[in-house]
């Protein structure tokens, strides 16, 4: 592994870009790809704001719950934190789940921004592996394309992976898509707002 990547830290790109696409949600929600998410908004009801399942709906699943600024670890229906505790859930959770499989994983140098934009990914769809594709492995344990790219020292095919990773519970979502269109411009080198804004212009 490369001694610059093993003294890596996400910068300020990583968290403007989570903290843009997750937005912070002090009440646990359904996931947005959930079959009870999907009911919910067809009822009319806010998927945002349910500290309790309907009984029409108590049999769908709306897992994995998210709270906080998209934290899915440890939710349960109708939890509350406050924006104190969701600030500490992110940065504990970037810190001990996300970032250390990104340096285990990434075997080349590579800018901040790059890294911030790797760390990001991983924040969002988890490193994969055991069960399940993530950005750095896929469910059966081999690496990605993206890792595989990325490891072979050809960063721009790896930059061209991530808007790839736009499915949610087998659909394509705009809200992905916009994210991911601007991850590859921040990995690529472009400010952060700017590659925000863009990422909402290519997908308005």
């Amino acid at each position: 592994m490369d001694s610059a990547v093993e003294v890596m830290r996400a910068g300020p790109a990583c968290h403007a870009l989570n903290h843009h696409y997750e937005a912070c949600k002090l009440l646990a929600y359904p996931d947005l790809a959930s079959p009870l998410f999907a009911a919910l908004r067809r009822a009319g009801f806010d998927p945002y704001n349910m500290p309790a399942i309907p009984t029409p709906f108590a049999r769908l699943s709306g897992a994995p719950w998210t709270i906080g600024w998209g934290d899915t670890l440890d939710v349960r229906v109708g939890q509350v934190i406050t924006q104190a505790e969701a600030d500490v859930r992110y940065a504990r959770r970037l810190a001990r789940d996300f970032e250390p499989p990104a340096r285990e994983a990434v075997q080349v140098p590579v800018s901040q921004c790059q890294w911030d934009a790797i760390v990001s990914t991983v924040y969002n769809t988890g490193p994969g592996g055991r069960g399940r594709d993530g950005i750095l492995y896929l469910a059966d344990g081999r690496p990605s394309t993206f890792l595989r790219k990325l490891n072979a020292g050809d960063y721009a095919g790896a930059a061209d992976e991530l808007p790839k990773w736009v499915r949610a519970g087998g659909q394509v979502l705009k809200g992905l898509q916009r994210r991911r269109h601007a991850t590859r411009l921040v990995f690529l080198g472009w400010p952060v707002r700017r590659a925000i804004e863009a990422g909402g212009a290519a997908f308005p």
